[in-house]
């Protein structure tokens, strides 16, 4: 059985409000992120996803409060991520309403993190958030952290390959060079993780036309994942379905809600 392409909004939420800016700089007032995870599922979206670029101890209460009124709204699968460090802490957003969480900065400090968390609730609950960049690894990527401007020196393949092996039900690979440029998705990079990836792949960063969408799950990607062309109005998620669809792509099809 084929599965469906999935389409996800991604919503950079810092002091409760949503934000978007270009390799994670300049960033700009995108709107409320209830009132836009709530727009984003009536106009198709497959899941959402929360990052809390803040990610501090003292916005964790209001990422929760998001979290809480979002899953009160909405009824499609929705990722968090930010900030999470412990199995405390996904339980906290589980509880909440989220129904995945994205590990990043806190699996490269502690990778036994990853195999804590899905031993605990499931590899179906873990996102591993790869912000990938060229660099001279092995490969030609590295991981980074710190939304980008800072490198680890950490091969994202060998890294991707370690943490899927660890537990990981799901890879988010973000590209750094090409966030928020909306010059394409990083097409080489989604090859190089396909090739050494067992569970499903989420391509980020740089979606500008409708053509890149296509592109990038040529290339291996399972889901694709977008910010700015949809908070500013570039495309609207049903311009994207109808697009992949009539390119003979499986999609789940917007419903008149």
């Amino acid at each position: 059985m084929t599965l469906s392409v999935r389409i996800i909004p991604c919503l950079d939420v810092t002091e409760g409000r949503v934000v978007k800016g270009v390799n994670f700089t300049n960033l700009v007032d995108a709107g409320d992120p209830v009132e836009m995870a709530s727009l984003y599922q009536r106009e198709g979206a497959d899941e959402l996803t929360f990052l809390d670029i803040s990610a501090s101890s003292s916005g964790r209460e209001t990422t929760l409060d998001v979290v809480r009124k979002s899953a009160d709204e909405v009824f499609i699968p929705l990722t968090v991520g930010g900030g999470i460090r412990s199995v405390a802490d996904v339980n906290q957003l589980l509880r909440a309403g989220a129904d995945k969480v994205s590990i990043n900065t806190a699996a490269i400090d502690r990778p036994e993190l990853i195999g804590e968390i899905a031993d605990t609730f499931g590899s179906q609950v873990l996102v591993l958030s790869v912000d990938a960049r060229r660099a001279p690894t092995d490969s030609g990527f590295e991981v980074t952290t710190h939304g980008g401007r800072k490198g680890t020196g950490i091969d994202a393949l060998a890294w991707i390959e370690k943490a899927v092996n660890m537990g990981v039900g799901e890879i988010l690979l973000n590209s750094m060079d090409a966030d928020g440029t909306r010059k394409g998705y990083d097409i080489e990079m989604i090859r190089a993780a396909r090739s050494i990836s067992r569970v499903p792949l989420i391509a980020s960063g740089g979606a500008g036309a409708l053509e890149d969408f296509a592109l990038a799950l040529d290339a291996g990607a399972d889901a694709l994942l977008a910010a700015s062309v949809f908070h500013f109005g570039v495309f609207r998620i049903e311009d994207v379905k109808r697009y992949l669809s009539q390119a003979g792509y499986c999609i789940r099809e917007v419903s008149n809600q």
